[in-house]
């Protein structure tokens, strides 16, 4: 069987999953065809196809909106019999209902035809300007509560991924090799 890896990460958390499974799939000496990004322009057709060629695709995304980002969205829809385990983070998070809302969302973009044997996601850091745009929006509605639940999962998201989240992606990977 050979395993491919295709992820899509804006500020590094997904890449650290890609790498997390890249490293597990490596110690336990599978054939891993290619790991590319999505978003590296030099990621090719070609490199593309070898991806879609493999037996099993391990495909990462980061979370836009409640779903993953358009290209990986394109790619995911012209995929025909694969075996696919899908892996992504979310800023907002922490909580596994949401995590699976998500997943369930991103799954449907995959014709009938694939089997999906796994997924895995965890809480992901975010970019300052997203406190920032917190903490402004709390100064123009200071008696709004919501801002200070979002400031939290901000600073509690901070951290992810975390030495536990990447032992449990690597625990989930090692089950279903």
């Amino acid at each position: 069987m050979t395993y491919s890896i295709l992820y899509s990460s804006k500020s590094g958390n997904t890449k650290q999953l890609a790498e997390t499974i890249h490293s597990t799939l490596l110690e336990n000496k599978k054939e891993i065809t290619g790991c590319f990004s999505i978003n590296d322009s030099a990621t090719t057709q070609e490199q593309l196809e070898i991806i879609s060629n493999a037996s099993c695709i391990f495909i990462g995304f980061w979370t836009d909106k409640g779903i993953c980002e358009e290209a990986l969205q394109k790619f995911l829809q012209t995929l025909e019999q694969k075996t696919i385990f899908l892996f992504g983070t979310a800023g907002f998070g922490g909580d596994d209902s949401y995590f699976d809302t998500i997943l369930k969302r991103v799954s449907a973009l995959c014709p009938t035809s694939n089997t999906i044997i796994g997924s895995f996601m965890c809480q992901g850091k975010m970019p300052p300007a997203v406190r920032n745009r917190y903490e402004q929006m709390k100064a123009q509605n200071p008696t709004d509560g919501k801002w200070d639940t979002m400031i939290a999962n901000f600073d509690s998201a901070s951290s992810h991924p975390d030495t536990d989240d990447l032992n449990r992606l690597k625990e989930q990977i090692v089950s279903i090799l």
